[in-house]
């Protein structure tokens, strides 16, 4: 078994890709699906569609009115550029050959474990592509914007520039009508005002209600959910169960709900969630924007470079293998340019709940 020959970016890519298709995908991958681009600049159009308009009427023989376009802007930025690697060092290439020579039976765990360590990494481009739409999703405080800030860079983008989005699609309730407050909370209510106004803007209203199991479980001893479910029932029970609540509620708002309880560590291995607790984003049906790569530098000049080996996972994200000589080490590294677009962040509302 020649490691040299085993442990090449093209096994990497593949043993990734086949873990990534047996897996279940991160949400944002579905609602912003990912697509390439040369370079790392980044465009892409935002417009206020709201209602339609009739048609003007015209005698016959005159010339047409004009009709204003309406808003629109093009929103232009640079992505961010994520770089991460690991060394696989003289002592470690030792003790590899060691085993390798010996026909132990850990050889074989041995290089296995390298593999996983490569895996991470890509995992870990995965995971910061999913932190950025999240925020998208999940604005802190309806501020949508995407705040990168690690090992010494920033990268910050403002996704609502002049507040509009805030101002229209950001809902905050207050005093008793918070779903802490089981005994007067009104989820039903609460729902439909925010699906009213997104409808009023645009015409048609979100069906998906996204939120976390923390969230979710507010619902439980809601009394307008209980009374609703008796009513609907004819019986009287003790407590209602999850998927009763479920039901209830998606009959009753007209909404779907997906709930969302994967977690990631940042940068410092502290633990977060995607979706944070106390919010509910709503969602029209169909992808959002798109999850738009970059040409990494490794692409774009090392591709051909006989001096590294560079292969390509996921339309963006590059796994480049190299061979340094004093010392001799092999370094694997893992970059991506990678920034969601966001074309339809007019029909999504944040209902900020407790």
């Amino acid at each position: 078994m020649n490691f040299t020959e085993i442990f090449t970016t093209d096994a990497i890519a593949a043993r990734w890709t086949e873990a990534v298709t047996n897996r279940d995908p991160y949400v944002g991958e579905v609602l912003f699906p990912a697509d390439k681009k040369l370079g790392l600049d980044l465009s892409f159009l935002k417009g206020s569609k709201g209602l339609p308009v009739a048609l003007m009427p015209s005698a016959f023989d005159a010339m047409p009115t004009f009709r204003d376009r309406g808003g629109f802007e093009i929103t232009e930025t640079q992505m961010p550029f994520y770089r991460e690697g690991f060394k696989i060092k003289e002592k470690d290439r030792q003790e590899i050959l060691k085993v390798q020579e010996s026909n132990s039976k850990f050889a074989r765990p041995v290089i296995a474990k390298i593999f996983n360590d490569a895996e991470e990494l890509l995992e870990g481009a995965l995971v910061a592509a999913e932190v950025e739409r999240m925020r998208l999703l999940f604005p802190e405080e309806g501020n949508a914007r995407i705040t990168v800030v690690a090992n010494g860079v920033k990268y910050d983008y403002n996704y609502d520039p002049n507040g509009s989005w805030k101002a229209n699609n950001y809902f905050e309730l207050t005093g008793t009508s918070k779903w802490d407050d089981t005994t007067n909370a009104n989820p039903f209510k609460d729902i439909d005002n925010v699906k009213t106004v997104i409808r009023s803007n645009t015409g048609a209203a979100p069906t998906i209600a996204m939120m976390n199991s923390t969230t979710f479980n507010l619902l439980l001893n809601m009394s307008v959910i209980y009374n609703r479910y008796i009513a609907r029932a004819g019986v009287s029970m003790t407590y209602l169960t999850k998927p009763e609540v479920r039901k209830v509620v998606e009959d009753t708002a007209e909404v779907r709900i997906l709930i969302y309880d994967k977690m990631y560590k940042d940068q410092n291995k502290a633990p977060h969630k995607f979706v944070p607790d106390g919010y509910v984003a709503l969602l029209p049906e169909g992808a959002l924007g798109n999850t738009w790569y970059g040409t990494t530098p490794e692409e774009a000049d090392l591709m051909a470079n006989p001096g590294a080996e560079v292969s390509i996972v996921n339309k963006g994200i590059a796994i480049t293998r190299e061979v340094t000589t004093m010392p001799v080490n092999t370094n694997i590294y893992a970059s991506q340019i990678v920034l969601p677009s966001y074309e339809r962040m007019d029909d999504v509302a944040l209902l900020k709940v407790v």
